[in-house]
């Protein structure tokens, strides 16, 4: 799935309980987590494929068990509400890796499998035989629905996921949010 798609989907989580914008950062990041590993896309460009990082080890080295428990120790550690920001945290990561189990088809239809056990078990490799495509629809659906729902939180709770990088931006954004979406025709 798309990157954003899989951040709306972080966000989303963070926002299940009440947590302070520190901790809805630490579950929003486990919403993306996973995708850490395709930042080898970077040295395998710049190679002319000489160096295959993001080939060898995109949905290997951050898409598993292994990654999921380091995250949530950092997180644990980081956080203020610590059980609920964990939960809600490794929450995000396993919907991540649900998502990309569902609609990560390649497309020169490869299936990306996800190594959930790796290192401990590398022959474990979870896929769906019906996994849709990146650009399938199925996915741009889902796109859409959690920006409604990001939309819809912003409303109703007073801020959005750009209260991360700017709350004064992150203010007009929500105004204008609740006054177009409360305006009578």
């Amino acid at each position: 799935m798309n990157p954003l798609t899989h951040f709306l989907i972080g966000w989303s989580a963070a926002n299940i309980d009440t947590l302070e914008n520190r901790d809805r950062i630490l579950v929003t990041i486990g919403g993306v987590l996973p995708d850490i590993d395709s930042f080898g896309i970077i040295p395998e460009i710049l190679t002319d494929k000489k160096l295959d990082w993001f080939s060898r080890y995109h949905h290997i080295l951050a898409h598993n068990i292994l990654a999921a428990i380091a995250g949530l120790i950092i997180v644990v550690l980081l956080a203020r509400k610590k059980f609920t920001t964990g939960a809600l945290f490794f929450l995000a990561f396993h919907i991540h890796l649900l998502c990309d189990i569902l609609g990560g088809k390649g497309p020169d239809g490869y299936q990306w499998p996800i190594p959930y056990l790796w290192p401990f078990l590398s022959e474990l490799q979870i896929t769906w035989t019906h996994q849709w495509a990146l650009n399938a629809w199925p996915n741009f659906a889902t796109t859409i629905f959690f920006i409604i729902v990001t939309i819809w939180l912003a409303r109703n709770k007073g801020y959005s996921f750009v209260g991360i990088f700017s709350r004064k931006i992150d203010e007009q954004i929500v105004k204008t949010i609740r006054k177009r979406l409360t305006q009578r025709h």
